[in-house]
């Protein structure tokens, strides 16, 4: 029995993808530290926020296994982590509900905070969930026609960055939009690593990603480019007077120091599968920026 168990909660974690969940962690941490650093924190929502947050990136990812396996996506010559349901490790059916349950979960986070602060929650949490459903479902899914860069720089970046401000702040900032660039361009690097690595496989299934559309040497610009990116958003906080020179500067070092071990094998790489090591690269940078980023925000410009 303990052996059962132990499998089917294996079998669930592997659908999760917990590697990609980074992108559900950053925003709240970068959204929470700036409504705290201006005062107006609010413990309880942050913790809807997060729940929110990582119910609709597992929800996106059970989708994603759903449909891409009905869509024929997730063959047997896939590169990348097994994907349940095309491995006939969870019926059909099965990741349909756990889809399904976990979305309810996060709407049910974002109820309390609909009551907290308003009708723009239930706005943002519609959109949210609507858009994980429709990256690989519908008649247009976003992934399939060469949306999902779009759809994860706003709704895994800005949205949930500025949402987990708002939520807290109960108003709207331009430096939490700003600062959702930062999570926005990691979980692209997460993607463009992905379709880099199934370009192939998602050509044969009619997946028309940027890296199908466009071919490798772009994928690979993509991952470098949003690697780096997020460098330019402490310079722009120092100049707004919101962090000191030398937290700025620290910040950027952190970026480029993180980046460079993803950057540099990503353009490298010839074996499609080596990319797989390149994930928790990926995610352990978005976390060092965010991270870093979080705690200059609470100490404060000190000059």
């Amino acid at each position: 029995m303990n052996g059962g168990l132990r499998h089917w909660v294996r079998v669930w974690v592997l659908a999760s993808r917990p590697k990609t969940l980074f992108a559900a962690l950053t925003p709240v941490m970068l959204g929470t530290a700036l409504a705290y650093s201006e005062g107006r924190g609010h413990a309880l929502a942050a913790a809807a926020a997060l729940l929110g947050a990582v119910g609709i990136q597992i929800g996106t990812n059970l989708a994603n296994d759903y449909w891409d396996a009905k869509k024929g996506a997730d063959g047997h010559e896939r590169l990348g982590p097994v994907r349940v349901t095309a491995a006939g490790m969870l019926r059909p059916s099965t990741v349909f509900v756990g889809m399904v349950l976990v979305f309810t979960i996060a709407a049910s986070a974002g109820l309390y905070l609909a009551l907290r602060a308003g009708w723009p929650v239930v706005v943002i949490g519609v959109a949210s969930i609507a858009c994980g459903i429709l990256y690989t479902a519908g008649p247009v899914p976003l992934a399939y026609v060469g949306l999902g860069d779009i759809f994860t720089f706003v709704f895994f970046g800005l949205v949930a960055t500025v949402g987990t401000y708002f939520v807290q702040a109960l108003e709207c900032s331009g430096t939490a939009v700003v600062l959702g660039c930062v999570p926005g361009f990691y979980s692209v690097v997460l993607l463009a690593l992905n379709n880099l690595r199934d370009r192939e496989q998602d050509f044969a299934a009619g997946k028309k990603t940027l890296a199908v559309r466009f071919g490798a040497r772009f994928a690979r610009s993509e991952v470098v480019f949003s690697l780096f990116a997020p460098a330019l958003v402490p310079l722009w906080m120092a100049g707004g007077g919101i962090l000191t020179g030398w937290m700025a500067m620290v910040a950027v070092a952190v970026c480029l120091v993180t980046g460079w071990r993803v950057a540099r094998p990503s353009c490298r790489i010839r074996d499609m599968r080596e990319i797989n090591a390149l994930f928790p690269r990926a995610g352990l940078a978005a976390v060092a920026m965010a991270l870093v980023l979080s705690v200059f925000l609470l100490i404060g410009p000190k000059g």
